[in-house]
């Protein structure tokens, strides 16, 4: 009886455990996208956020950016629009500058750390290709 008491006992803790760890996973380029990206191109990345009025253009739709490149999604482009570093190849610049805002905001957070700011910058960036990659539509 003791045996099976026991048994049971580590089976819920293995459950809730697993539960625990389940629910610490983050995502961290929708976390990304959420925080930075959603306001404009909307939750579901289609370019409907809840500041689109306020905006002089329309943002475009994000899950489309494979479908308009031959089926390819456009790492390296995007990846240039959002570090923002080519603003003259892009024209007109209505999107923030992702890259020297996430240079501030991660000074400002590790002040006296040494870290590697342009490692940095490009995982951030790299998390949200990745998650904008997912969402693009089959």
């Amino acid at each position: 009886m003791k045996t099976a008491v026991f048994k049971l006992s580590l089976l819920g803790l293995a459950l809730c455990s697993g539960a625990v760890l389940a629910q610490q996973r983050v995502d961290f380029g929708k976390r990304e996208f959420e925080s930075n990206c959603a306001s404009c191109h909307g939750m579901d990345g289609k370019g409907r956020g809840p500041i689109v009025e306020l905006l002089r253009r329309s943002p475009p739709d994000l899950t489309q950016e494979s479908k308009k490149n031959g089926g390819v999604f456009p790492m390296n482009r995007l990846y240039d629009v959002i570090e923002g570093g080519n603003v003259q190849a892009h024209g007109g610049r209505d999107m923030p500058i992702w890259g020297r805002d996430y240079r501030i905001k991660d000074a400002e957070y590790y002040m006296d750390t040494p870290y590697d700011s342009a490692g940095l910058v490009r995982a951030r960036i790299l998390a949200l290709l990745e998650y904008i990659n997912r969402i693009q539509v089959k």
